[in-house]
């Protein structure tokens, strides 16, 4: 009678032991499956840093080096890289199901960016409305004569915010190259969007507490944009006064409609690939995304820079 509750209470742990075996075999293989070197580093917004910051010092020098060197090549440039950007803001919207006039899109907003060069704002303006009308045409014939008109409306509309969006704005920072001091005025487009995206970033990280639109970014916080603006009002300043060689306050005025203007343009961004339901425009830059995730900010900055220092020098 004494036997019975020992021999029950040895059952127990003999089932207990397996239990403790078979959990054992079952974490065992995720161990050997566990990758042999660490992860790559992030950012706090998500990013494999290291090549974040390869990318963007890469493409900084190459900036630096044909604007102050070969300042008329700044138009290949641009032109190459937003004719990747058109190309790659296309596909996102037709994987939405919103076709674009691509042909007359890719073709017209080179005009638009080139126009500049031997016209300037005319021929930019010109060809802007040029290209509307022709993909406004494209778009009715592809349909047809015989078929009903499937999405016209959603797809020009489309065609006409992505001409506007990319060619329109990048040629004001084309036409800038051509001003007095033109590649002083480039470089400070450069220099203050990085001056604001650096302050932004490190009172973001540091301070960030309060969001600023969470429903479209939610890691955008108003301590970031206090830095972004400190910064980059700090670097308008002095980029302006010292390379543009202008008075002090016309960098004061700039900075702050600056860093407005390019926040803005990056919550645009961002809310379009919210609707789109994708997190990147494109893949081509590591630690990127696409070509247009990196013109974002420069887009709205680049008409900004054109028209503030036009008007105040």
């Amino acid at each position: 009678m004494t036997v019975a509750p020992g021999g029950a209470g040895i059952g127990k742990c003999t089932e207990e032991k397996k239990a403790v075996v078979a959990a054992e075999d079952e974490v065992a293989p995720a161990a050997v499956d566990a990758p042999d070197g660490p992860a790559p580093a992030k950012s706090r917004a998500g990013r494999n840093l290291p090549a974040a910051i390869a990318v963007g010092a890469s493409l900084g020098i190459l900036v630096i080096l044909v604007v102050v060197f070969v300042p008329k090549l700044w138009y290949v440039v641009v032109a190459v890289s937003f004719a990747v950007a058109t190309w790659e803001v296309s596909k996102r919207l037709r994987d939405g199901g919103r076709h674009v006039a691509l042909v007359p899109l890719l073709v017209g907003g080179q005009a638009v960016i080139w126009s500049g060069w031997p016209w300037g704002t005319t021929g930019i303006l010109v060809a802007f409305v040029t290209t509307v009308l022709v993909m406004m045409i494209w778009k009715l014939l592809s349909q047809g004569r015989s078929a009903a008109p499937i999405n016209y409306l959603q797809d020009l509309a489309a065609s006409v915010l992505v001409l506007a969006w990319l060619p329109l704005l990048a040629a004001f920072g084309t036409l800038m190259v051509l001003q007095p001091h033109g590649s002083a005025r480039v470089l400070t487009l450069m220099i203050v969007v990085v001056c604001s995206d650096v302050g932004g970033y490190a009172a973001g990280v540091l301070f960030g507490k309060h969001p600023m639109v969470p429903a479209i970014s939610p890691k955008k916080s108003w301590e970031g944009m206090a830095g972004s603006l400190v910064f980059g009002t700090v670097g308008a300043v002095l980029i302006v006064h010292y390379l543009v060689d202008a008075a002090w306050w016309v960098g004061a005025v700039l900075g702050p409609v600056l860093v407005i203007c390019g926040t803005l343009g990056d919550l645009v961004e961002s809310q379009i690939k919210r609707d789109l339901k994708i997190k990147d425009m494109g893949t081509l830059l590591p630690g990127h995304g696409g070509i247009m995730d990196r013109l974002d900010s420069l887009l709205p900055s680049a008409f900004v820079v054109w028209a503030v220092l036009s008007a105040l020098l």
